[in-house]
């Protein structure tokens, strides 16, 4: 079976400082798949460098085959590939709908998400569309964050610690609606920090440290001990 999104000895750099090293990756369609590891690990270095933020080698990114290691991040989006940002990046300034319609700039992909899609999966955005994003809770503005992504009509949806600084009701929301997105067969690459809602929540998982994969499988087959033992590098 050919990878939806297929990642080759990946490196990166900051100037001369080398943050990844020799990455292998895979994610199939519907797929959810978990990277997880400690702070400074490479995670969220990793997701940048898929979405385009930090270029790479042409071929180090297969995106449905496509080579797109080398792409900008705009032209990475308008491929199928977008990513959820830490700390979420809305523009303050901006309404939940104006938030919303920025993500769908690229205008050029045929897929179910809109806004009427969006707002039929987070229901209270639709309440708070007129609303300036600062108002909101911070789940509220997780949702906009996911909602926007969305709204490019990814084949794959990039992650990055969505669940940071909610309260645990929220996250349980949230990961319940990114089972919803996977029903509509977009791949999902989750960047998290819990372990144990990393394991719960997907079907695979990699975990990082100091830029390297230090272990690979899935929650059933690898043990509480090596996944410890990976995570800590003890």
């Amino acid at each position: 079976m050919t990878a939806l999104l297929r990642v080759s000895a990946l490196d990166a750099f900051y100037g001369d400082f080398q943050a990844l090293f020799g990455i292998d990756f895979e994610l199939q369609q519907g797929e959810a798949v978990a990277v997880i590891g400690a702070n400074g690990a490479g995670k969220s270095t990793f997701l940048k460098s898929l979405a385009g933020l930090v270029r790479n080698r042409r071929d180090a990114i297969r995106l449905a085959g496509r080579e797109i290691g080398d792409s900008a991040a705009a032209k990475v989006v308008r491929l199928g590939l977008a990513l959820v940002p830490e700390g979420r990046q809305l523009f303050p300034s901006l309404t939940v709908e104006e938030n919303l319609l920025i993500g769908a700039y690229s205008g050029d992909r045929t897929a179910p998400w809109h806004l009427q899609s969006v707002y039929r999966m987070f229901s209270v955005l639709h309440e708070r569309r007129h609303s300036t994003v600062t108002v909101l809770s911070g789940g509220q503005q997780q949702m906009v964050a996911i909602g926007r992504a969305l709204m490019s009509n990814p084949s794959v949806l990039l992650c990055d610690e969505i669940s940071l600084g909610l309260a645990p009701i929220v996250v349980e929301d949230i990961y319940r609606m990114l089972q919803q997105i996977r029903d509509n067969g977009t791949g999902i690459v989750v960047v998290e920090q819990d372990i144990a809602r990393a394991l719960r929540s997907t079907d695979r998982f990699y975990c990082m440290q100091e830029g390297r994969v230090t272990l690979a499988g899935t929650p059933a087959e690898v043990d509480q001990e090596a996944i410890r033992s990976a995570y800590f590098g003890i």
